[in-house]
């Protein structure tokens, strides 16, 4: 899917040509942006805000966007950039590494004001000491329940660490079965890592930041006993029937409304831009007006080395063509989204986290509320930063997706034969 706003400039010249108005002399320069979130009304429109804006600095300069759903954009880049037809900036994932290494990325170190950027946050884009991207959109991964049914069998949780302890939540996935209610919502019809969020989230509250980095590097085996623990813990999970029958197939989308809406669930791990789609109007998938959200963080491992830490993820950015011939306006275009204006802006309207430095007290409104349990669940986190899916490559990343995206939570593959398969296409010893 693909969506180009310039219809606008063309009604604009037909109204003038029309009532006979003396029509403008075209723009001099046009920067031109290629970005994802088509389908994302609020990401749409804050970017569209900026873009005026520097439409507004310069008389002679027009911005022109073209949105497309991931996939699209992708493959649209991949044609367009190999023919040097590229557009000036565009919207990129810092897993995509292969656009540095084919050297088409431009450097922005020089370009952006990063102090109003997250230290964290700019380092997702740092390599061989530049950095490519600019990192609009963070996550954290969080674990979000339904209050009403956490408390209808018969657990809380509340400060200062909003979690349970390994048995209790062992003991909460086999009392929701026993009730016929689903205790993890996931599903991993169309994406290679939502079935992995619980493994590798207790993985690195068990190993701790350090050893967790070396497991993801290849130096850490995965017949290391407690990685063979966390597997056997998730495992058990996966026996007690923790996640849907309809794992396998069921789409991140509809992953959403099974949480929310129909049939239901107790708990949903998911990247916190869950509120993107969460937010939204119930009419178009949005959870419903009066659900009773709540957030915990996961379970806290049994002689866990860091059950404070969580993983922190920068994801959609934006990038700037090595081709451009527009790099100064690329780079103002990237700090006016560099403020706390428009930190505080992303954060109100698309209610989802950012690299970009904002004061959360600032934000009013209907979803205040969500802001402030989003900072009390971390107020005392240790962030370890990026999923696996930045760290993995090749065979060890087509095992990933294959083993503990879905043949081990789905019960395919036992915790043995799925940490011998890791170690096989990950461990480099």
């Amino acid at each position: 899917m693909r969506q180009t706003r310039s219809w606008i400039a063309a009604a604009a010249l037909a109204g003038a040509t029309l009532t006979g108005a003396a029509v403008p002399a075209q723009a001099e320069r046009e920067l031109t942006l290629w970005s994802h979130w088509a389908d994302h009304e609020t990401k749409v429109a804050f970017v569209e805000k900026a873009a005026r804006e520097l439409e507004s600095r310069h008389a002679d300069v027009t911005v022109k966007i073209t949105w497309y759903q991931k996939n699209p954009l992708y493959a649209a880049l991949q044609s367009a950039l190999r023919a040097g037809q590229g557009p000036d900036i565009f919207y990129l994932d810092p897993d995509r590494t292969e656009y540095i290494d084919n050297g088409l990325l431009l450097a922005l170190d020089d370009l952006v004001n990063w102090a109003n950027v997250f230290g964290w946050a700019r380092s997702a884009w740092q390599h061989d000491g530049k950095t490519w991207g600019f990192p609009l959109e963070a996550s954290t991964v969080e674990w979000y329940y339904n209050r009403g049914l956490l408390a209808q069998l018969g657990y809380e949780v509340g400060p200062p660490h909003f979690q349970l302890s390994q048995a209790d939540f062992r003991a909460l996935v086999e009392k929701a079965t026993s009730e016929g209610i689903t205790p993890i919502v996931q599903g991993v019809g169309d994406r290679p890592y939502p079935g992995a969020y619980v493994t590798h989230e207790l993985l690195l509250k068990k190993l701790g930041k350090d050893d967790y980095g070396k497991l993801l590097s290849g130096g850490l085996s995965f017949k290391d006993p407690r990685v063979l623990e966390v597997f056997g813990y998730v495992e058990d999970l996966v026996k007690a029937g923790a996640y849907p029958k309809s794992f396998s197939t069921l789409k991140l989308g509809e992953s959403h409304y099974y949480f929310h809406t129909k049939p239901g669930g107790v708990v949903f791990p998911i990247g916190s831009w869950y509120t993107s789609r969460a937010f939204n109007p119930p009419d178009k998938g949005g959870q419903p007006d009066d659900f009773p959200l709540g957030m915990m963080n996961g379970p806290a491992m049994d002689d866990g080395a860091c059950n404070a830490c969580k993983t922190n993820n920068v994801a959609g950015s934006f990038v700037v063509n090595a081709a451009t011939a527009h790099p100064e306006l690329a780079g103002e275009f990237l700090n006016i989204l560099a403020t706390p204006e428009y930190g505080n802006l992303w954060l109100s309207t698309v209610l989802v986290q950012t690299g970009i430095k904002a004061d959360t007290s600032k934000i009013t409104g209907p979803y205040s509320d969500y802001f402030k349990t989003l900072e009390a669940v971390n107020e005392n986190a240790e962030y370890f930063f990026g999923t696996p899916l930045q760290f993995f490559k090749g065979k060890c990343r087509e095992t990933f997706e294959q083993v503990m995206n879905t043949g081990f939570p789905a019960g395919l593959v036992d915790a043995g034969t799925a940490t011998d398969m890791m170690n096989d296409g990950c461990f480099t010893g």
